[in-house]
């Protein structure tokens, strides 16, 4: 019998099917806030002007100074703009940089962070515990509109790049989830495909390495198993027609669902995540590309350990009796993304430091087959070498 319990996010709406400026407005009026400040990158400046000239009075500004890894001078920066123009929502506009940034800027908000050195006593670490961040009233909550896959839009975890250390550091509260989700894929369009493909693959990732996990919750299961589904389905409509807006809709609901699922199911991953944590804070490639190369060779690795679940994971993906490593391998060339380390600048030289690093995370605990040393992650790395 399984033993356990399971957190709903604190989160109130996500709407899906409207435009956005439509989604945000009847939000702000659904919670009396009178002022709002948008969030996000210079690279979004144009389409979230957009958004604010739609908006009208209600935006009270926008701050386009989020980059990626969302440094803490950024969010302390953010959090200076929302109490100048009095700002009672926060809308992120973006990806996950831009998502990551505005969970912390609440935080700032709440507890009067005004220097980057006062975001010490948050972020996680050997001295921090939940009572740090349980002294002090929620205010200033966030909606999300998400231009990526990145999923970040349903949990309260953000990371945020510390400037002096270089770390990527964690912060959590279970009101930095986004209070509201509008889901537009009108504003999508624009988003680069490599990004939009890599992030989904990230997605599946999510979905993969929890559908073959060993303790698995049936919630999460089915959570799992159909958004793997509207995701291959999606990036097909997409690849087919990049301005199919039912597609891209599948594809966020996709993402929805299999973040869930990975939620449910104690959000660990297994140890694709792992290896991917090390190559993307230690290495600094994307998240999106560590899935499309350390996934397949996961699979490869795992098979014998979880035969049945990955028959399974092939067959909604709709393609029953082939290996998943083959499946998701031959889903990532044709999307057109890296499915090597070499692509990715990763050579052999860097193995071993990245297997110590992967040993560290819980990830590789979840793995379908045990994981007992620095040897077999080395093992999975040479699969995907090259």
């Amino acid at each position: 019998m399984l033993t356990g319990s399971y957190d709903f996010p604190q989160q109130d709406k996500v709407v899906y099917g409207k435009p956005a400026a439509q989604a945000i407005a009847e939000l702000a009026k659904q919670w009396g806030i009178g002022k709002l400040l948008i969030i996000t990158s210079a690279s979004q400046s144009g389409p979230a002007g957009l958004l604010a000239a739609d908006l009208g009075d209600l935006c009270g500004g926008i701050y386009s100074g989020v980059s990626a890894h969302s440094p803490r001078s950024a969010v302390v920066d953010a959090a200076a703009m929302a109490r100048s123009v009095g700002a009672e929502m926060l809308v992120s506009f973006g990806g996950g940089s831009a998502t990551d940034a505005t969970k912390v800027v609440q935080l700032c908000l709440w507890a009067g962070v005004e220097r980057v050195e006062e975001l010490d006593d948050y972020a996680l670490g050997p001295h921090w515990s939940p009572a740090k961040t349980s002294g002090f009233p929620a205010g200033v909550r966030m909606v999300t509109v998400p231009t990526t896959l990145s999923a970040g839009d349903f949990n309260p975890l953000a990371g945020v790049k510390n400037e002096i250390t270089q770390a990527k550091e964690a912060y959590v509260h279970p009101l930095m989830a986004p209070r509201g989700v509008v889901l537009d894929p009108a504003v999508t369009i624009a988003t680069p495909p490599d990004l939009w493909f890599s992030t989904g693959l990230r997605a599946v990732d999510h979905a993969i390495e929890q559908l073959c996990a060993g303790n698995r919750l049936p919630f999460a299961d089915a959570l799992g198993a159909e958004g793997l589904r509207q995701l291959v389905q999606g990036f097909d409509g997409v690849l087919a027609s990049p301005e199919d807006l039912g597609a891209r809709q599948q594809c966020q609901f996709g993402m929805w669902m299999t973040i869930s699922a990975l939620v449910a199911s104690q959000g660990k991953g297994g140890p694709s995540h792992a290896i991917g944590h090390t190559l993307g804070g230690g290495h600094n490639v994307p998240h999106g590309y560590t899935s499309c190369v350390i996934l397949p060779s996961v699979l490869q690795w795992t098979e014998s350990f979880c035969a049945d679940r990955q028959a399974y994971v092939s067959e909604l993906m709709g393609a029953p009796g082939q290996p998943a490593s083959k499946v998701v391998r031959d889903l990532v060339r044709r999307l057109g993304l890296p499915t090597t380390l070499r692509e990715v600048g990763i050579g052999r030289d860097k193995f071993r430091v990245i297997a110590e690093h992967t040993m560290l995370d819980p990830g590789v605990k979840a793995s379908p087959r045990p994981i007992s040393s620095i040897n077999d992650v080395i093992e999975i790395l040479e699969l995907a070498a090259e």
